[in-house]
């Protein structure tokens, strides 16, 4: 057998994060961060060993544990770049953390390693139960760091945050129940090609897109994020920002698409309507916002509803450009909340109107911020671009008023982050202190250079983010074409299609 390098990846930083519970503080830190380190080492590795047009599933381990639950794992080319996007953002956290948290610092360690186990976790399993397993306990870690280390209302942010999402998550589970007494199995790649009765996918849908609506999060169920956001620690932001919203993304292409197509199929019209409200609403309370993580948190949701429009526009411009979305998303807003971390551990405060003039005294700092916004708003070259363009060409194809509004957004986004970039870059410093802020150090260049360095490529070279997903694109599209409702483009072009018909015939009768 060869060896189990999703189970160490799961189960090394659950070790990791007993041990740093005994440890100092320092001592801590230092664990953490060779842990992490570690992990992304052997996120590489699956990377570097995934069969790219292999088998559909890959590094597969199956050990039974009781009845129908197994400890089952195994990843798709979607699953490892979701894994390999978490590993390469924890120990970026680490680093971020380093100076900024000082009170229980152990057991902040112990939390983020915990929660990059179950985050791998809900990508790699293949048991159902397994995965929502990863997926409540996710929740846990997060409550903490949000209600331990957050800010001045951080109580109120956590309990929102726990609420919301276990609430629609076990409306998820009473579906799983039955799905597993109707299948017979709990086995998800199994289940993605199980017939559900057409009658029974519309609840089974329902249950699971409270679950997947919330963690997304989508319109109107989106009001805990700006509050889980504002109060969390920086690296709380980065993660739930970067991977945590990702896994809303990851259960609509896992669960609802595949195997419930039918219910898919005739429920776009309510994902179109909530994704084109939160692609117009957000940005526009996004522009008047005041809070440097509120305005961020707000396009987080804009940016989201860009996925859920490309996933159920249902062609491969439409499902490739979501999940381009979604790993762009994960590296620029991730890094959007490092650039507020770096001024916010200098003056204590997020609020726009204190800063101003940073170019000035902090032109480093002013690049990156720079250049992030200018990935976040989608410029070409950078990674946002890629995947956005092919959203709304996907969604065009479905839908042309769809994405007429969804077009709105970028527009809206250029408007509300180049206007909060002018506030703090440019113009006169609010005062003697902002004017007196200290450039970034080594240890924020460790951060913010790599995210930097990837989103470049992501936007210069996405096809090697892409090729590993194809497949699954092209296995995901098999099971919806029998079912996809036909978009307004093709309407138009079907006037002319037999007559093109009876040309190819005549050809091919030639030849």
């Amino acid at each position: 057998m060869s060896f189990p390098l999703l189970s160490t990846m799961i189960l090394l930083p659950i070790a990791a994060a007993i041990l740093t519970l005994f440890l100092s503080a320092n001592a801590a830190r230092w664990t953490a961060l060779a842990t992490t380190l570690l992990l992304f080492g052997m996120g590489i590795r699956l990377w570097d060993g995934f069969d790219i047009g292999g088998p559909q599933w890959q590094f597969v381990e199956n050990a039974p544990i009781f009845g129908r639950f197994a400890w089952a794992l195994g990843i798709d080319g979607i699953a490892l770049m979701l894994i390999v996007l978490s590993v390469f953002l924890m120990p970026i956290c680490i680093l971020a953390s380093w100076e900024a948290i000082q009170k229980r610092v152990p057991e902040y360690m112990a939390a983020f390693l915990l929660m990059e186990a179950l985050m791998i976790g809900v990508f790699a399993a293949q048991d159902m139960f397994l995965f929502y397993i990863m997926f409540e306990a996710g929740l846990i870690p997060m409550y903490l760091i949000i209600g331990i280390w957050g800010g001045a209302d951080r109580i109120k942010a956590s309990y929102k945050f726990f609420l919301y999402t276990l609430f629609g998550s076990l409306l998820m589970l009473v579906a799983m129940l039955w799905m597993a007494q109707q299948a017979g199995t709990t086995d998800i790649p199994t289940l993605m090609q199980y017939q559900f009765p057409v009658e029974a996918q519309t609840w089974l849908f329902l249950a699971f897109f409270a679950s997947f609506a919330v963690k997304m999060p989508m319109w109107p169920v989106h009001t805990w994020l700006p509050d889980a956001h504002v109060q969390a620690p920086t690296a709380g932001s980065v993660i739930l920002a970067g991977v945590l919203l990702k896994m809303g993304g990851y259960g609509f292409i896992r669960f609802s698409l595949p195997m419930f197509p039918d219910a898919s199929a005739s429920m776009v019209w309510l994902v179109f309507g909530m994704s084109m409200v939160a692609v117009v609403y957000t940005s526009l309370v996004a522009l008047v916002q005041q809070d440097m993580k509120k305005l961020i948190a707000y396009s987080s949701v804009a940016h989201m509803a860009f996925v859920t429009i490309g996933l159920f526009a249902f062609n491969r411009q439409g499902i490739e450009g979501a999940l381009i979305v979604m790993l762009a998303h994960g590296l620029v807003s991730g890094a959007l909340f490092l650039c507020v971390g770096v001024i916010y551990d200098r003056l204590h405060t997020r609020e726009i109107a204190r800063y101003g003039g940073l170019a000035n005294n902090m032109p480093y700092y002013a690049l990156f911020f720079l250049f992030f916004t200018m990935a976040s708003i989608g410029l070409p070259g950078l990674a946002n671009f890629v995947g956005e363009f092919l959203s709304l060409v996907g969604a065009y194809e479905a839908n042309s008023w769809v994405a007429a509004v969804a077009t709105t957004g970028v527009i809206l986004g250029a408007a509300y982050m180049l206007y909060l970039y002018r506030r703090v870059a440019f113009g006169t410093a609010a005062g003697e202190d902002t004017a007196s802020m200290k450039d970034i150090s080594v240890r924020e260049w460790l951060t913010l250079a790599p995210i930097a360095a990837a989103t470049l490529w992501m936007g210069v070279y996405p096809e090697s983010f892409m090729a590993p997903m194809r497949n699954d694109v092209t296995a995901l599209l098999a099971r919806l074409e029998p079912v996809a409702p036909k978009g307004d483009a093709a309407l138009k072009l079907g006037a002319q299609k037999p007559a093109a018909t009876h040309e190819e015939a005549a050809h091919g009768e030639a030849h």
